[in-house]
């Protein structure tokens, strides 16, 4: 990598640079989001590891922008990680923080050092957190010169790419507030994916790999326990299920600070369903279902995205 850094500032990015062999997340690892996987293994895996089949026309053309919207902890950074496993792509996460600079004009230079370093790279992935952040709408009262001067620099650069089809980069953004983002940044990003609160099928496929690996009981009630957490995230999820395995720590500790006479008791018990009734006393969902943020993002998919009840084609390519 340092060999591929022409300068200073593209030096800035080997740090955040992941091979695909490194990331260590792919999509069998994710326990839910079937549809949103499938979208994405066609629209992103597909073009860069078979980039011949895309190669003629006008309609199969790679997507070069894609947004993944949703509350949060459901698994947007999860995916765009296991995405660039299963597409072999170079992953590179960014921030605001990623192209500012304390130095008058160094946001634009790490800007376009950022595309320039990429192209060299490819195929990869500019995984751009909190896209709102960096890329929000344009004009307001406090926006700093500096900034709409970094942002204009991303617009262009990101143009460029666009235009040429044989440079294997994706866009990847991921938001919890689509509805902050610029027009011209929405224009850009053509395929927009809500990433949702898993159902209660899903929650049970998402427990069923967090617990993969550890000591619960025979026949551990996990339907139940799926029912029973409605409204959780995934991230809410990972959670109770931490908050349930310190149960068993809790009650060995507790003997051993009893002395109990003639216990011999070295190893901890099986988890069981009570442990996680228990648990879910202390993890509460982190998102209200009704709360006004949720609303707002299910008015924004059914007005920008890909829209939950509709049936579309995933092979909807954009420029």
């Amino acid at each position: 990598l340092q060999m591929l850094a022409k300068d200073e500032f593209e030096r800035n990015f080997i740090s955040a640079v992941v091979p695909p062999h490194e990331i260590g997340v792919k999509f069998e690892d994710i326990g839910a989001l079937e549809d949103v996987k499938k979208t994405l293994d066609e629209l992103v895996t597909l073009p860069m590891r078979r980039p011949e089949l895309f190669s003629r026309g006008n309609l199969l053309r790679p997507c070069k922008g894609i947004l993944l919207f949703g509350p949060p902890g459901t698994g947007k950074t999860l995916l765009a990680k296991a995405l660039a496993t299963e597409a072999g792509a170079n992953f590179i996460s960014i921030t605001g923080s990623s192209l500012t600079s304390k130095w008058f004009g160094d946001a634009e230079k790490l800007t376009k050092a950022l595309f320039s370093f990429a192209s060299r790279l490819a195929p990869v992935i500019i995984f751009v957190d909190e896209v709102d952040s960096l890329l929000g709408a344009r004009g307001g009262a406090m926006e700093h010169e500096a900034t709409r001067r970094m942002r204009n620099e991303f617009m262009a650069a990101w143009d460029g790419l666009r235009s040429k089809d044989s440079q294997r980069i994706l866009i990847l953004g991921a938001t919890n507030r689509p509805f902050d983002l610029d027009d011209a940044v929405i224009r850009r990003l053509p395929r927009r994916i809500y990433v949702d609160l898993p159902d209660a099928q899903n929650r049970m496929k998402i427990l069923k790999i967090l617990l993969a690996k550890e000591n619960i009981e025979c026949e551990f009630g996990f339907d139940e326990l799926a029912n029973a957490t409605e409204g959780y995230s995934g991230s809410d999820l990972k959670n109770l299920c931490v908050a349930a395995a310190y149960r068993p720590v809790h009650e060995l500790l507790e003997e051993e600070k009893k002395g109990a006479a003639g216990s011999t008791k070295t190893s901890l018990r099986s988890l069981k369903l009570d442990d996680f009734v228990q648990a879910k006393a202390k993890v509460s969902p982190s998102v209200a279902f009704d709360a006004t943020s949720m609303n707002e993002l299910r008015k924004w998919n059914e007005q920008y995205g890909e829209g939950g009840s509709r049936s579309k084609s995933p092979f909807g390519f954009g420029s």
